[in-house]
């Protein structure tokens, strides 16, 4: 089906905005897009407790219950009936489901039973989740679920050329990447706003950021060895805390000395990224990571954990990277990989695939060093590739 015409397209999702999480704002973004394009939406979702229903064809709200220890989070019950009735009334051209939960799996049965054309996104690995909630034995169980559930649909949509070969290699089954982007208007270094550091007690003290949720899944330990590195050389450093969740109270309570601002939205979350130094981002369990693209737009030295889709193994073009508890555990700076030339990721090599490790000067360097040195690398070298002519995209 080409996208010559304009077409209606339905959205299914367990979370949506004001949830604060990828999910919800990838969908959100995902409608925005096609609407821009002329393209008919509409978003099946459940209602929020503080939500009263309104009459709106554009969207169907289902009921909902409350995701342990999510506070605040809700995943949709199933509504196959009324799903059916919907599009029975105003069939779709295609349907988008951007959640594995019981809603989502009704709305999957829905279409398979009506014929229309559906798609699932690969958004969480839940796999890994239940791990990091003491779970691990299951791990092998929730994937074949997942596997059985994105099979069901005519494509499984990923963001990475790396996640949709490790699916498919795992037996997933027309996967196909839908690359994701950030509003470079929404996230610039424009907003840096010098108030904003004085209320964190910066001045000139470099700060740390870290944006999401703060829950166990997100590998805080590391980022929390890491600052604590940072300060033998900088012992002035802020770390400052964008989110919550489940384990807030706890981290906050062992670190009385980090900031935490609670969720921000809109231009109070660009203020707060383009008010930052560095972002410390350690977790193993994305599929993606959005915030990663939004703390390079503002201008930020992005550090993560490089790891490979199946969250265990160290990305390729890590150096040093081994397991995750490692002291000595490696950082990569990301914006490397946002450096182009003749169409390719700047040492890349021609034929495809990934760099050999270079030291740890060189796609990124040790955190140990991110104190002293780490933005001086990043902007040197930016500023060598833009005087060579290479484009910054």
């Amino acid at each position: 089906m080409g996208m010559d015409r304009l077409l209606h397209i339905e959205l299914v999702t367990e979370t949506y905005p004001p949830d604060v999480n990828g999910v919800a704002l990838t969908v959100q973004a995902l409608e925005q897009g096609l609407r821009q394009l002329g393209h008919a939406v509409g978003v099946v979702r459940p209602q929020r407790d503080d939500e009263s229903p309104r009459p709106d064809p554009d969207v169907m709200l289902v009921e909902g219950a409350p995701i342990p220890r999510y506070p605040g989070l809700r995943f949709g019950l199933p509504a196959g009936k009324r799903l059916t009735a919907r599009w029975q009334a105003q069939r779709p051209d295609a349907v988008y489901i951007a959640t594995e939960g019981p809603l989502g799996w009704s709305a999957l049965r829905a279409c398979r039973r009506m014929g229309i054309p559906v798609a699932t996104g690969f958004h969480t690995r839940f796999d890994d989740y239940v791990g990091r909630y003491g779970a691990g034995f299951l791990s092998p169980w929730v994937f074949s679920w997942l596997r059985r559930f994105h099979n069901k649909a005519d494509a499984t949509l990923v963001p990475t050329r790396e996640l949709q070969e490790s699916l498919a290699q795992q037996g997933f089954r027309h996967v196909l990447r839908l690359g994701r982007a950030v509003d470079t208007r929404e996230f610039h270094p424009g907003w840096r706003d010098a108030g904003l550091r004085e209320s964190w007690g910066a001045g000139a003290s470099p700060i740390v950021l870290s944006v999401g949720r703060i829950a166990p899944e997100k590998n805080l330990p590391l980022a929390v060895r890491c600052f604590r590195q940072l300060q033998q050389s900088r012992p002035d450093a802020r770390f400052v805390w964008v989110g919550d969740g489940p384990a807030r109270a706890e981290l906050q309570a062992a670190n009385p000395d980090f900031i935490f601002t609670g969720v921000q939205r809109g231009e109070a979350l660009s203020r707060h990224f383009a008010s930052a130094d560095v972002f410390c981002f350690p977790s193993l369990s994305e599929t993606f990571g959005n915030v990663t693209l939004e703390a390079m737009a503002s201008g930020l030295a992005t550090v993560d954990e490089v790891m490979m889709p199946d969250c265990k193994t160290p990305h390729p073009s890590n150096s040093r990277a081994n397991i995750p508890d490692d002291p000595g555990a490696w950082f990569g700076f990301e914006q490397e990989y946002f450096l182009y030339k003749d169409g390719a990721p700047l040492g890349f090599p021609p034929g495809g695939g990934f760099p050999a490790g270079q030291g740890e000067y060189y796609t990124g360097v040790g955190y140990k060093n991110v104190g002293n040195i780490a933005r001086e690398i990043v902007d040197t070298h930016l500023d060598l590739c833009l005087d060579a002519g290479v484009n910054h995209e």
